[in-house]
């Protein structure tokens, strides 16, 4: 008989993207600003006490601008300028800070700002209640079968664990931050496990 169970619990980290898409006529000029502007969200991730292992480049590109096309033109679109654009995963551990983090960002200069993640550090305990409800959920079903047939359950002869869910990331869309820090709700996230279980019939 297979058994299903579940456990919740509120996420306690906060994962969001941020960066910055810097213009110029040339590479370098384009380079050199978006340079300026990424030291700036960084000096301010640093400030906020973010940790340099909750900070990873997630993107990094720089490409041509090209001139508008013009119908009844030929030959090659002449290049007017480049785009360079560098973004950067942040982990904020502390979810009650992300609207401080989200609005200093914003502040620093981060024009490109991705969709938050929450998600729970670590789900050990979770996952031990929710197998544990999941081999409650399998002996309730197995006794209701087995005095609907007549039977008696006699002793487990196997338990198998037919997988776990972890919790899965929960996105919230942002669009660019108001002056003050923008209200956050992480809501709630749920550890899921299965198990099969074996009777012997008396």
């Amino acid at each position: 008989m297979s058994g299903e169970g579940s456990a919740k619990s509120a996420p306690d980290e906060a994962n969001l993207s941020a960066g910055v898409t810097s213009d110029g006529k040339t590479a370098i000029l384009a380079l050199g600003a978006n340079s300026r502007a990424m030291n700036a969200v960084f000096a301010t991730l640093k400030k906020l006490g973010i940790a340099d292992k909750d900070i990873q480049t997630s993107n990094f590109s720089l490409s041509p601008q090209y001139e508008t096309y013009k119908p009844g033109t030929s030959g090659p679109q002449r290049i007017v300028g480049y785009e360079v654009s560098n973004t950067v995963d942040v982990t904020v551990e502390d979810m009650s800070r992300t609207g401080a983090v989200l609005d200093a960002l914003v502040s620093s200069g981060s024009n490109q700002i991705g969709g938050i993640s929450f998600s729970i550090r670590d789900t050990t305990a979770l996952l031990a209640k929710a197998r544990e409800a999941a081999v409650k959920d399998a002996i309730l079903r197995a006794h209701t079968y087995a005095d609907a047939a007549g039977v008696t359950l006699g002793p487990i002869l196997s338990i198998q664990e037919g997988g776990s869910e972890q919790p899965r990331p929960m996105y919230k869309a942002m669009a660019m931050m108001a002056a003050a820090p923008p209200p956050i709700a992480g809501g709630e996230q749920a550890v899921s496990a299965s198990v099969s279980i074996t009777w012997q019939i008396q």
